[in-house]
């Protein structure tokens, strides 16, 4: 209720009272003055007020629900800025740091996965050359969309040493699985396949978000193998000699 519209219905009331008084009180000229009981008078200025006309202007029930919840929160905001040092200025650095501390969070963690994920497979059902994904790595990378490019150099990497005959060509195969056999054959990167693998997972199953130097560990990685010549692994033989 509006202070003008309380105002108006305590005008309106004490009107309606004072008539009740004048109406008790007067009389003709000749007769004697009519005195009410004050417990009559106060049932009588009950009635009056209780009348619809006085409370047209009152608050819905939602809006006094709402004024109570502000001024509670107002009577919480003041209790935390007295029990803070600095006061009102301490509580809103306060604030602010939490703020700034959470959006960190976001930002190093990405978007939390909602349920587990299973490991899928590196490649879709299109077969691409490691070519095609290097290319499409670069057009991703062009427009600053380094999740996507870390994803694609990856499956380059994959195919380039399937086309090497480094790994054999197999659906289904996943990130974690090409990396711990491309490591096999390739000991000196079995730690950059291993991390490049991790990223790729991170990205595609666990919602985070690449950047920049990411992408262009992966792309060095990438460039790298292409010069390495693989360790043949050799297989003992029956009488202890390696052949």
């Amino acid at each position: 209720m509006s202070m003008t519209g309380g105002v108006l219905t305590a005008a309106s009331a004490m009107s309606g009272a004072a008539r009740l008084t004048t109406l008790a009180s007067s009389g003709s000229g000749d007769e004697p003055p009519v005195t009410v009981p004050r417990d009559p008078a106060r049932e009588a200025a009950r009635r009056e007020l209780a009348k619809r006309m006085y409370h047209e202007n009152d608050p819905s029930p939602f809006q006094r629900a709402l004024n109570a919840f502000w001024e509670w929160f107002g009577k919480l905001l003041a209790k935390a800025a007295s029990a803070t040092p600095g006061g009102s200025l301490g509580l809103l650095v306060v604030v602010l740091c939490v703020i700034t501390v959470l959006a960190a969070l976001w930002w190093r963690l990405g978007t939390p996965r909602r349920g587990p994920a299973t490991a899928a497979p590196l490649f879709d059902e299109r077969p691409r050359t490691a070519a095609e994904h290097r290319a499409a790595a670069d057009a991703h990378a062009a427009q600053g969309h380094w999740s996507q490019a870390v994803q694609e150099r990856m499956r380059a990497i994959v195919r380039a040493l399937e086309e090497r005959a480094l790994l054999d060509v197999r659906p289904g195969r996943t990130a974690d699985e090409a990396a711990a056999e491309a490591g096999r054959s390739l000991p000196a990167h079995a730690d950059g396949l291993h991390t490049a693998a991790r990223h790729f997972d991170d990205i595609t199953y666990g919602g985070r978000t690449a950047d920049q130097r990411t992408y262009q560990r992966v792309a060095r990685l990438d460039n790298d193998l292409e010069r390495t010549r693989p360790t043949l692994v050799h297989s003992a033989a029956p009488d202890g000699k390696t052949g």
